[in-house]
């Protein structure tokens, strides 16, 4: 059990580490300027990279209570803002957004990969990862 808890809390850093290096990625080298709902969703991932980091070196699986909020409120988000991307009946509120509008597709790879559906996908994993600590250590 203590090794599969272990192995899951690196799942879930490496997966958030890989998003926050992502997200800067994506604004400081190819110079896309983030709107205010990838702002937002930044705000959700960054704290997780360091939380969970501490997390599995320290191998404590109490980190789920205060990681699995953060990660499925930035879920809820991120499918927010890939929403306003993707269907039509709500695009217009993404243009009011901000200085950059939500609506924006700085990348649309095979039509539908967006950056906010890399940071759904990547809240997803971290959650389900983290559901998956919390049942390991119930069954104990």
């Amino acid at each position: 059990m203590k090794n599969k808890v272990e192995s899951l809390l690196a799942g879930a850093w490496i997966t958030a580490f890989t998003a926050t290096l992502g997200s800067l990625f994506f604004s400081e080298v190819m110079n896309y300027v983030p709107c205010d709902l990838c702002w937002v969703q930044r705000i959700f991932m960054y704290p997780l990279a360091v939380i969970l980091a501490v997390a599995a070196v320290k191998k404590d699986a109490g980190a789920v209570k205060y990681t699995l909020p953060l990660s499925l409120i930035g879920a809820g988000i991120a499918l927010y803002h890939y929403l306003i991307q993707k269907v039509p009946a709500i695009q217009e509120q993404g243009s009011a957004c901000g200085i950059v509008p939500c609506n924006a597709q700085y990348i649309n790879w095979f039509g539908f990969i967006t950056i906010p559906f890399l940071a759904l996908t990547a809240f997803t994993i971290i959650s389900v990862l983290l559901i998956m600590v919390m049942r390991t250590v119930k069954r104990g």
